[in-house]
């Protein structure tokens, strides 16, 4: 797959690349340096301001079909509407470098992440732990993990892994002069909280047979009391303009789940239309790459149950949710000062979290939905037989899970990567927290581990909050954000 910047292959040589990438071969910077392949393109900074490169690399299916990932009864696609892409930001001060990266799909497992980390770090010489890699959630993309290991599934992981690696090493190949500034500006009418407290008595079973849930997802129009959650409005954009003071990348970051509505088909939902869209927004060439990652939206989506939307054809709302999207970061932009030296840090930590386990109970009741299942009995609710599924594989899994945080400063800019569904009331926490004076969260960073939801919001239930929807101990979240404000302390020199 030729490297991609803004949708234009911008060399031969970078194709090389990708192309050794694709077959299993990592070049390293050295073997890149003595073949010729990025001297004639490499521009380094004056010693301690900034430099930067970027790259796009096409990772759409080539092989058919494929299920997409993002319902409880995944679809079979045959075709793309539009491309997937894996989009990466390189930053370097002379001291550290360290990778943005944002890629098209509905969550990719981290051990996929580590491996394609590890091809990209003994190629780019960025260590794996300064990389921070997440997936937009377009629930239009084929599964990441192969999950029903068909040869197209297998064949896509593949693809996938290369892509990823191959967009940081063409990212990293030609470092220029940059420059960097920071914003936000506030989108509210396209996100809604979609956890919402019914009227008495209106709440129906969960697949566990219980009624003991106080919230619904989605709950349609009826019996609606209150939402269960605020919403975050901010679109926040860290933009970059290259040596001539054009620009040269736009990574913006939005707590909206995804938008949906793409007729069956591949498609990056409204993640690509933005990407496309702010670079004309900010009348920026073709070399230019624009990405927008997930914010805290594991309980926001774009649906307004007070007010029923007039019906939309297939990607006509994504257009619409793009369009303001890039509008509001066009905004954010306005006024703000390019700096060409700020301070640079990433830090990772891996913790350690307790996985919730199956009660007798509910083993029991999983079985008893299977046994019925088997013989044809009708089964209600739906959902029941999947999560009883769920609940057995969850029960097999271990007492512990490892997963990783990361904390980025970029000058006075913190962004800070949890890998699961986060829900909003933690962004929002982490942004009232943080001592620097801008943050934002990257939801589904360096894998997926399901939903995180807050203490309260397990107390109200809901689809969010049920075992196996979310893996690990009530207070991970807690435990999560405690960490992560030691580590923007530890940036933050303080």
């Amino acid at each position: 797959m030729v490297p991609q910047f803004g949708g234009v292959a911008r060399s031969k040589r970078e194709a090389l690349v990708t192309n050794a990438l694709l077959s299993g071969t990592i070049p390293d910077m050295r073997t890149l340096l003595i073949l010729g392949i990025v001297c004639g393109s490499m521009s380094h900074a004056p010693a301690g301001e900034l430099e930067g490169g970027v790259a796009a690399v096409d990772i759409t299916p080539t092989k058919w079909p494929l299920h997409l990932r993002g319902s409880f009864r995944p679809q079979l696609a045959t075709s793309a509407h539009d491309p997937l892409m894996s989009r990466a930001l390189v930053l370097g001060d002379g001291e550290t470098r360290l990778a943005l990266v944002v890629v098209d799909s509905c969550m990719v497992d981290r051990d996929l992440l580590d491996r394609a980390k590890a091809r990209a770090a003994k190629a780019s010489g960025i260590p794996a732990d300064k990389m921070l890699i997440s997936s937009t959630h377009t629930h239009s993309a084929p599964f990441a993990n192969a999950s029903n290991g068909t040869p197209e599934e297998l064949a896509y992981q593949a693809q996938l892994e290369n892509g990823i690696a191959s967009s940081i090493v063409v990212a990293a190949m030609s470092p220029q002069a940059v420059s960097v500034a920071t914003g936000g500006s506030p989108l509210s009418e396209e996100v809604f909280n979609r956890r919402w407290f019914l009227e008495e008595g209106t709440m129906p079973t969960n697949p566990f047979g219980e009624t003991t849930d106080k919230v619904k997802m989605n709950p349609g129009s009826k019996h609606l009391v209150k939402p269960a959650g605020p919403t975050d409005p901010e679109v926040s954009v860290l933009a970059v303009k290259d040596r001539r003071g054009k620009p040269l990348s736009l990574y913006a970051n939005y707590s909206l789940h995804y938008v949906g509505n793409t007729g069956g088909e591949v498609s990056a939902d409204y993640f690509g239309e933005f990407a496309s869209l702010i670079r004309t927004r900010l009348r920026a060439s073709e070399s230019f790459v624009g990405m927008l990652s997930n914010g805290t939206s594991g309980d926001i989506n774009n649906i307004n149950f007070r007010r029923r939307r007039p019906p939309r054809q297939p990607f006509e709302q994504i257009k619409v949710v793009a369009s303001k999207t890039a509008d509001a970061a066009y905004r954010a932009l306005e006024g703000v000062d390019y700096q060409k030296r700020l301070d640079l840090g990433m830090v990772e930590r891996e913790l350690t979290l307790r996985v919730r386990v199956p009660t007798e109970a509910q083993i029991a009741h999983a079985r008893d939905v299977l046994r019925r299942e088997e013989v044809g009995e009708k089964i209600v609710p739906g959902l029941a037989p999947i999560y009883a599924r769920r609940m057995m594989s969850q029960a097999k899994l271990g007492a512990m899970l490892k997963v990783p945080v990361q904390a980025v400063r970029i000058g006075d800019l913190a962004i800070c990567a949890i890998p699961f569904e986060t829900l909003v009331e933690i962004g929002l926490e982490l942004k009232e927290r943080s001592p620097f004076a801008d943050a934002f969260t990257v939801s589904l960073a360096n894998g997926g581990f399901g939903y995180l939801p807050t203490p309260k919001q397990h107390s109200y239930g809901g689809y969010e909050t049920w075992l196996c929807t979310n893996k690990v101990e009530k207070e991970s979240s807690e435990i999560i954000v405690k960490n992560l404000l030691e580590m923007l302390a530890e940036l933050k020199g303080e």
